[in-house]
Parts: structure tokens; C-alpha cells; sequence
């Protein structure tokens, strides 16, 4: 693999990035409040002015953050599927989320259970490129490729079931907003990333045994073959 090494390591340290950027996805609201794949700021006339009241939506729940004077946060527990409509009815005044909406965007958070998935088949794909030989770098592109399909099918159905929080949210005009989160663009760019690092790590594999081939062709020549004749002279 020494042929090319260099590309091999940038297709090992995407797997490693894109292993990182998934588990910021999966510590999202309600693990680490802050961080959201859908943040919606309340309209702040509601509270006080020291407040920024906001609900953060992540993938396996939601925080209500500085609704209150004293600035405490309310959080859900840690589950898969919840029901993002309800939560900003509760919270959001002049919304109306007609049946369809709730149920596809209550159903789409069901699918989130693909981020961890997607996490452990990135990080297992960054452990068999580690391995740098042959065998292990066809295997790291083939779940580096299995990582990208696990995570742009949970990245459509993440900006699916928050675009319709969001557009009805920002629809309303009633002072409050909904914004992407850190969360959405993480898993966004660790598809990118592992997208990239199944070519990669695929062409470094080819790529060593065309070399390796190489080698044991000018290794099986004999000494002296190949080398013309001398011709001798007629006097």
C-alpha cells in the first residue's frame, strides 16, 4: 500500500470524520440541549429580555429552553420517535399542523434509530482501513458504501420531517422562526465524507494490487531474458 499511502490516509481519516461528525448527531437534544437538528426561537415577548426561549429537536427528543424566568430547560426523555407537530403546537401560538404533517413527521423520526447505525458502520469502516493491506481496504470500501446509504437515507427523512416543522413554523409570521441546526449539518457533511472515502479507499486497493502484480511479474523474470543476443561478425 506504500504506493499510495497518502490517499489511503485521506480515506481513512474521512471514515474517522465522518464517525465524529455522526455522533454529534446522536448526542443532539435532549443529550446535550444546544445541540439540534431543528431549532425554533420563540417569539421573546413572551418572556424576559435576559431569555431566548427556543425548542431544539434532535434525534431522539426535544428540550423547551428558557420558557421560564429562571432560564430552566425541559427535556424529554432519550427515545426513539416522538412527535416534533405537537410539541411546537404546545409551544408556538397560531400553528396548525393539519394530520398528514403530524403523522409523516411523527413516523420520519422513527427512522432516526439509522444515526447510531450509521455511526457504528462508519467507525467499524475506519477500523478495517487502519488495517492498510489489500483484503481490509476492499472491505473498508464496501461499508464505507454501506455507511453512505444508511446516512443519506436517514438525512432525507431528517430534512423531510423537519422542512415541514419548519415551513409551517416560518409560515405563521407570529415572531417565531425555525432554523437547521448544527445537528442536521453534521450528518449532511459526514455523508459527503463517506461518500468520498469509498472511492478513495476503493482506488488505493486496485490500485495496490496492480502494483503488487507488478512486482511478482519483474521478480519471475529471469536474469537475462529479454536481453538480445550479440551478434558475431561473418570474418
Amino acid at each position: 500500500m506504500r504506493q499510495t499511502g497518502f490517499f489511503h490516509h485521506i480515506g481513512t481519516f474521512l471514515l474517522l470524520a465522518a464517525t465524529v461528525l455522526l455522533i454529534i448527531t446522536d448526542i443532539s437534544a435532549p443529550v446535550v440541549n444546544g445541540i439540534s437538528m431543528l431549532r425554533v426561537d420563540l417569539n421573546t415577548r413572551q418572556t424576559s429580555s435576559t431569555n431566548f426561549p427556543s425548542l431544539t429537536f434532535g434525534t431522539f427528543g426535544y428540550c423547551v429552553r428558557d420558557t421560564t424566568a429562571s432560564g430552566q430547560d425541559f427535556c424529554s426523555q432519550s427515545h426513539v420517535g416522538y412527535n416534533p407537530a405537537s410539541v411546537v403546537e404546545q409551544n408556538v401560538q397560531n400553528v396548525d399542523f393539519s394530520d398528514a404533517s403530524t403523522d409523516t413527521s411523527k413516523a420520519l423520526t422513527r427512522v432516526m434509530i439509522l444515526h447510531p447505525i450509521a455511526t457504528g458502520l462508519a467507525f467499524i469502516a475506519f477500523l478495517l482501513a487502519l488495517g492498510a493491506g489489500v483484503i481490509g481496504s476492499l472491505l473498508a470500501s464496501l461499508v464505507s458504501l454501506l455507511t453512505f446509504i444508511v446516512t443519506l437515507v436517514a438525512l432525507i427523512c431528517d430534512f423531510v420531517a423537519f422542512g415541514i416543522i419548519k415551513a409551517e413554523v416560518n409560515n405563521a409570521n407570529n415572531g417565531s422562526r425555525a432554523v437547521w441546526g448544527a445537528a442536521s449539518w453534521t450528518i449532511l457533511v459526514s455523508a459527503i465524507c463517506s461518500f468520498l472515502a469509498t472511492f478513495i479507499v476503493f482506488f488505493t486497493c486496485c490500485s495496490a494490487r496492480i502494483h503488487r502484480r507488478r512486482e511478482t511479474r519483474t521478480k519471475d523474470v529471469p536474469d537475462g531474458y529479454g536481453t538480445p543476443a550479440r551478434r558475431r561478425r561473418w570474418w
